[in-house]
């Protein structure tokens, strides 16, 4: 049997202890190791780890250099005052009168009339025109006829046409300015009409254009 003293029950101590310690260490880095990948575990000791501040202090601005005032040695010269002298006052002389000038005999000047203004000659006003004739004896416009359909069906009335008379007597436009209610008398009044012959419009001696208005009456008891 070995003794409790021996080389080598000491080495198997040392080595034991050493084991031991670096078990230790080993559960150390890994407890280390587990609270550095745990976040909250993180935190908590980067906030323990204190903060170091410094204040900067500001720099303050220098201040102004004032100027120095220019020092005036001497002082400007007076001007040197004119004299002024005073003026003669004016001289008062009595003059001998003077002879009258030769009188002047005045001449009235007549101013010679002036021209009357030329009177404007101004055209003479137109002459009326005469409105056109349709109701002369020697025309012999004929009535219109009365249309057979009206007759039975009871229709009359009045119609008013506006007729354009040229310069030469005939009628070159027949409108219905009032109608008789009746579409077919208002059409035999117009091909009647149109077949008319009229005086024309006279201006003075001279025939012009001109409208009239004629009147057209259907009554079944003529």
């Amino acid at each position: 049997m070995n003794s409790p003293f021996s080389p080598t029950s000491g080495l198997r101590s040392d080595r034991a202890a050493w084991a031991g310690l670096g078990v230790t260490l080993a559960i150390h880095v890994m407890g280390i190791a587990f609270l550095l990948s745990y976040a909250p575990a993180r935190d908590a000791l980067t906030a323990m780890v204190p903060l170091m501040v410094e204040l900067i202090k500001p720099e303050l601005p220098a201040p102004p250099v004032a100027k120095p005032e220019p020092k005036i040695d001497k002082l400007p010269k007076p001007l040197p005052v004119k004299k002024v002298q005073p003026r003669p006052e004016p001289e008062t002389r009595i003059l001998a009168a003077e002879a009258p000038a030769a009188a002047v005999s005045e001449v009235a000047v007549v101013p010679e009339p002036k021209p009357a203004p030329p009177v404007e000659s101004r055209p003479a006003p137109p002459a009326p025109i005469l409105p056109p004739a349709f109701n002369a004896d020697y025309l012999d416009n004929p009535a219109p006829a009365y249309p057979s359909i009206s007759r039975r069906m009871g229709e009359q009335g009045r119609v008013l046409l506006r007729v354009y008379v040229e310069a030469s007597g005939l009628p070159s436009s027949v409108e219905v300015r009032t109608s008789s209610g009746s579409e077919r008398l208002d059409q035999a009044a117009q091909e009647a009409v149109r077949r008319w012959k009229f005086v024309p419009a006279k201006q003075g001696d001279k025939a012009v254009p001109a409208y009239v208005v004629v009147p057209i009456l259907f009554n079944l008891r003529s």
